[in-house]
């Protein structure tokens, strides 16, 4: 029981990494380094970043369970929580002076929750 949870866990690891790799050689471009765009999806909750990986810094985030969206969101679904999530996400980035970045979807499939908030990022002005 402990050997399968441990190989899961690596396994989880291992598919994380290989795409924070994929988005690194993206975002490292000579000249224009972008930051990326991170999202953590939990089972009730959504959470996004704007991380600068140059300085290790995080330009902007928001989540779920942020006061302003926690009043709004009320008994909405997963998947419009996120699309609310994505526009605050892009209102904050764009106010920090960030409107490119890169995605970094972890290891989430582009699929319902995270694909409603990288939409609502795009159409809130943050291009990827």
């Amino acid at each position: 029981m402990v050997r399968a949870t441990k190989r899961k866990q690596a396994m989880r690891q291992r598919k994380t990494l290989r795409t924070r790799q994929r988005v690194r050689q993206g975002s490292a471009r000579p000249g224009n380094p972008r930051p990326r765009l991170s999202v953590f999806r939990s089972l009730t909750n959504i959470y996004g970043q704007v991380i600068d990986d140059a300085s290790g810094r995080t330009l902007a985030a928001a989540s779920s369970l942020d006061k302003e969206l926690r009043e709004q969101l009320g008994g909405a679904r997963k998947t419009d929580a996120a699309a609310r999530v994505g526009e605050l996400l892009a209102q904050r980035a764009r106010a920090a002076g960030v409107t490119k970045v890169v995605f970094d979807r972890g290891r989430y499939k582009y699929h319902g929750r995270v694909k409603a908030l990288a939409e609502a990022a795009r159409s809130g002005g943050l291009e990827f």
